[in-house]
């Protein structure tokens, strides 16, 4: 181990520091080593780049960019990877497929039964491979990996676009469905996937539940490219996104009359973020 360790920054303050892998954070006697750190010669080292946090004398590193890990009840869109015995493998951007359970879905006309060897052999008529679904995690497994369902209000998703942002920035909120006032819903997966989709109405006509999605018009697919650019400048730039933030940042890129593809521009994307940050 090098012995020429830079000395720790003057100050007791950890959390909200930026640190590097090799950077000294602070002496041993005065923390104790969590996630992300180790010691040499006494003193406490970052071992991943990442932001220092200190919860009492513990101290970790969160990392700047990691896979998404998740909480029960967290709301999720994911790709549906293989077909199995009673289950489905989902893709969620995390270290491991998530698990569908063949009994954690509704069956069609929200029938409520116990799933039969019929079901199991109609199974791809629900959810069949690369299928795009929203979820929500019900609880993790023994081995880490997550256990999902998709009743309520979650399921398949058609008919949009998916956009990839980086699961650390998107902000837990009290509802993950959103829908802008241009006739354009989306689905914030705090996994980082986000789906973007033109409005859709739900109707049950003798007791069997009909989507019908607005007319894709050429007005509505601009909105939903410049939503999706909206995302991609945000997360660009480490803001936090959430509906209020891309509301805001689809509203100030209307104002600055930018096209939906000018928000991408370096110049045009500084200026809603100045904007955003100036408010």
């Amino acid at each position: 181990l090098p012995s020429d360790i830079p000395p720790a920054p003057e100050g007791p303050e950890v959390t909200g520091r930026i640190v590097l892998p090799g950077e000294v954070i602070g002496e041993v006697a005065g923390f104790i080593s969590g996630h992300g750190t180790y010691s040499v010669d006494g003193m406490l080292i970052a071992s991943i780049a990442g932001v220092a946090e200190r919860i009492n004398k513990f101290v970790t590193v969160r990392p700047l960019r990691s896979r998404y890990t998740g909480d029960v009840g967290d709301v999720v869109v994911g790709r549906v990877k293989s077909v199995q015995q009673s289950r489905w493998k989902i893709e969620i951007n995390a270290k491991q497929d998530a698990v569908l359970l063949l009994s954690s879905i509704n069956l069609p006309g929200d029938v409520r039964r116990r799933r039969t060897v019929e079901d199991q052999m109609q199974m791809r008529t629900f959810f069949q491979e690369n299928d795009l679904i929203s979820a929500e995690v019900q609880q993790f497994f023994g081995d880490g990996s997550m256990s999902l369902h998709t009743r309520l209000r979650y399921g398949k998703l058609q008919n949009g676009t998916l956009v990839v942002v980086p699961p650390n920035l998107v902000k837990r909120s009290k509802s993950h469905f959103h829908t802008f006032r241009c006739g354009v819903d989306m689905v914030l997966g705090t996994n980082g996937y986000v789906w973007l989709a033109p409005h859709k109405t739900t109707t049950e006509v003798e007791g069997e539940k009909i989507e019908t999605f607005a007319p894709l018009t050429a007005e509505l697919r601009l909105n939903i490219a410049r939503i999706k650019n909206c995302l991609i400048t945000l997360a660009k730039h480490g803001l936090a996104i959430h509906s209020s933030a891309v509301t805001k940042s689809f509203s100030i890129s209307e104002e600055l009359k930018l096209s939906p593809k000018a928000i991408l521009l370096p110049t045009n994307a500084v200026k809603i973020v100045t904007a955003m940050l100036g408010e």
